[in-house]
């Protein structure tokens, strides 16, 4: 299928803010049944999990699943690398819309639980090796993603990447957020999921340098890319980019 370039934005706002709201909600719901933290803990990555594969089969055929404004300027940079040009304007309509639908997404969970809807997170993040765990999660996303691309596999990515983010909210340190506008996100509740807006720079800092540490593994491990990578997520038709 094919999809304009409003129709593309929209599916990656309400993909954004449905991963949000997946991620703020099940954090909300497993601190109401549960005092243990590894029960919480346990209960946030599998609804993680199972909300991401569905998000990214729904709207992947849609604008690519980037959900994510660091894979969104992987994928600008490997196209530009490529020689098919940059595609700069999908990166001005897609990083503001995953960041504005990240904020809704949070605020839907809050309303959904009679929280406040803007209650900004005490959640202080701001600790070395916390960073460095938002480095690792992110460089393996972006390998990953890649990855699936060069090899012609990214018709897997619902399974693979769902796997990897539920594997590694359990082996980093950070609990996986390797997503910036999810972390903006996760700024404005005050709830198990939440991250204080002082933690944010480093934090997204962090996972600009797993960006740039993912593609250059890309680069080792698959060398040039043979065709350019227009699905990121999985595939998706060639894109109208009429505003209608």
């Amino acid at each position: 299928m094919t999809a304009s370039l409003v129709r593309r934005v929209a599916a990656e706002a309400v993909g954004t803010g449905s991963l949000v709201a997946v991620v703020v909600g099940s954090g909300i719901q497993a601190t109401e049944l549960s005092h243990d933290i590894g029960v919480q803990l346990l209960a946030n990555s599998l609804a993680t999990v199972f909300g991401l594969g569905v998000l990214i089969t729904l709207l992947g055929p849609v604008s690519g699943a980037h959900f994510n404004p660091a894979v969104t300027l992987a994928a600008w940079f490997t196209r530009r690398r490529a020689g098919d040009g940059p595609a700069l304007r999908e990166v001005a309509a897609y990083v503001p819309a995953q960041v504005a639908g990240a904020i809704g997404g949070a605020m839907l969970a809050d309303a959904m639980f009679a929280r406040p809807l803007v209650r900004f997170s005490t959640h202080d993040r701001s600790v070395g090796h916390l960073w460095l765990g938002e480095v690792v999660a992110t460089a393996g996303l972006i390998l990953l993603i890649f990855g699936l691309d060069r090899i012609g596999r990214a018709s897997l990515a619902p399974v693979a990447v769902a796997s990897y983010i539920g594997a590694a909210y359990w082996f980093t340190s950070s609990t996986s957020f390797a997503n910036p506008a999810v972390t903006v996100g996760r700024a404005f509740t005050d709830t198990f999921a939440g991250i204080a807006p002082a933690s944010l720079v480093p934090f997204i800092a962090a996972q600009l340098v797993g960006t740039a540490l993912g593609l250059g593994a890309v680069a080792v491990v698959y060398g040039c890319p043979a065709r350019t990578p227009d699905d990121v997520v999985v595939p998706h038709g060639e894109p109208e980019l009429s505003s209608s």
